[in-house]
């Protein structure tokens, strides 16, 4: 018992937020029971929760730097741009895949050139990077779209956006791979240790030899790449692209990182939350909409969620320490 104990304290913040989903959920079908014990708003879920799942992880490693990127709404509808006009070019999707993927790492590595060797604040630098790469967006596509509907078929589309058994999108089976593969990355590998370190204490970091700025390089980088990777689910999904891709985006998916607690002065956070933060993100519009409220609350409730988030995770921190 005494054992039990001590791991459920070691895992206070995770377990918080899995009540805070638990209590949400609860609500939900109490609220809307023919809704939401229904297996067809859960597909629902696992086609479109995916997107911000996949992108919210991988923001938690630049935020558990100390960082903050608000421009990967507009990297995603940049590399969805190159995907499409590349895959429309050329109707190689495999090639479109891998030029829309180098995009995003480039673009992400940039933002962090900027922050880093520049020494602009990365809330500044990235608002302006945001502005930036949609303007390109905008300026390359005309403001026109794309139609993707030769991609239908292909073994790149079922691999990344397919039904297993006619029923489950394929897509949550890459979030979940995704949020294990970030979670071993960061709490199993060296890296890892060096994103909390530097997070945490910059200058203790430096003086054990992490090589800070790489770090935070890395992290943009890793962002750029992985928006990049939900621009083509979200794209392929709809076997279209549009313009706009990424926007709606900045919201669910930075409130997913800190509903999930990760600690906005850095050094602190899980990818266990950030997913799970997600999935309370993902269903809270639904949930509200199917309980017979205006869409209109759906920000009221985002904050209030945020706010008890927030709390929850601050006092489990100091019980902690």
């Amino acid at each position: 018992m005494f054992k039990s104990f001590k791991i459920l304290n070691k895992f206070r913040l995770e377990f918080s937020v899995s009540i805070v989903l638990l209590v949400l959920w609860l609500i939900f079908v109490i609220g809307s029971p023919r809704t939401f014990l229904h297996y067809n708003i859960y597909s629902s879920f696992m086609s479109t929760i995916p997107i911000a799942a996949i992108m919210a992880v991988a923001l938690t490693l630049v935020v558990i730097t100390g960082e903050i990127d608000m421009s990967f709404p507009s990297i995603m509808g940049l590399a969805g741009w190159v995907f499409s006009v590349i895959f429309n070019a050329t109707q190689n999707i495999y090639l479109a895949f891998f030029v829309c993927l180098v995009v995003g790492i480039i673009t992400g590595y940039l933002n962090g050139i900027i922050v880093v060797k520049l020494g602009i604040p990365s809330l500044i630098a990235t608002i302006g990077t945001m502005y930036l790469w949609r303007g390109l967006v905008m300026i390359l596509s005309n403001g026109a779209g794309l139609s993707l509907v030769t991609a239908k078929g292909t073994v790149l589309k079922s691999l990344l956006v397919g039904r297993i058994g006619g029923r489950v999108p394929v897509q949550i089976i890459w979030a979940v791979a995704i949020a294990v593969i970030l979670w071993l990355f960061l709490d199993r590998h060296r890296f890892g240790s060096h994103i909390y370190f530097v997070g945490d204490n910059i200058k203790s970091a430096k003086m054990m030899g992490v090589e800070v700025n790489a770090v935070k390089i890395t992290s943009f980088a890793i962002l750029g790449f992985f928006s990049a990777f939900a621009a083509v689910i979200s794209s392929l999904e709809v076997t279209y692209y549009w313009p706009v891709l990424g926007e709606g985006y900045l919201l669910p998916v930075v409130s997913a990182v800190f509903i999930g607690g990760t600690s906005v002065f850095g050094g602190a956070g899980t990818i266990y939350g950030t997913f799970i933060g997600a999935l309370i993100v993902g269903t809270l519009e639904a949930g509200i909409i199917t309980m017979g409220l205006q869409g209109l609350w759906t920000q009221f409730f985002y904050g209030l969620i945020i706010v008890i988030s927030l709390a929850i995770h601050s006092q489990a921190r100091r019980k902690l320490t």
